[in-house]
């Protein structure tokens, strides 16, 4: 599973709520979709987040290339400072740590 860090940085006063529903309600619609999550700030700059969770990096790839998403991104330029960036993370179980011993 990876998990997929699609940040935004907001104008002042813009509400990206409603593109984001429709962001993870298309979203749902693609193989290999597992979840997502929404996210902002509290203090500072107005950064807004999905956290989505894929079964596979070529799940992601085929959403994120989708003429759907670019058109619905298409919509939240006027939102945005910037183009949203992306974080891509492989998920590790935690079974798979080893303890490598604490030295002083």
């Amino acid at each position: 599973m990876i998990k997929v860090i699609e940040g935004y940085e907001l104008k002042k006063g813009a509400d990206i709520q409603p593109l984001f529903l429709k962001l993870r309600s298309y979203a749902m619609t693609f193989p290999g979709f597992v979840s997502a999550e929404h996210i902002r700030s509290v203090k500072g700059t107005s950064i807004a987040a999905l956290l989505y969770n894929w079964k596979g990096l070529e799940d992601w790839e085929a959403w994120e290339g989708s003429k759907l998403r670019q058109q619905i991104l298409q919509e939240a330029e006027a939102l945005l400072v910037s183009d949203p960036r992306i974080t891509i993370y492989e998920v590790v179980p935690t079974s798979a740590w080893t303890y490598t011993g604490f030295q002083s």
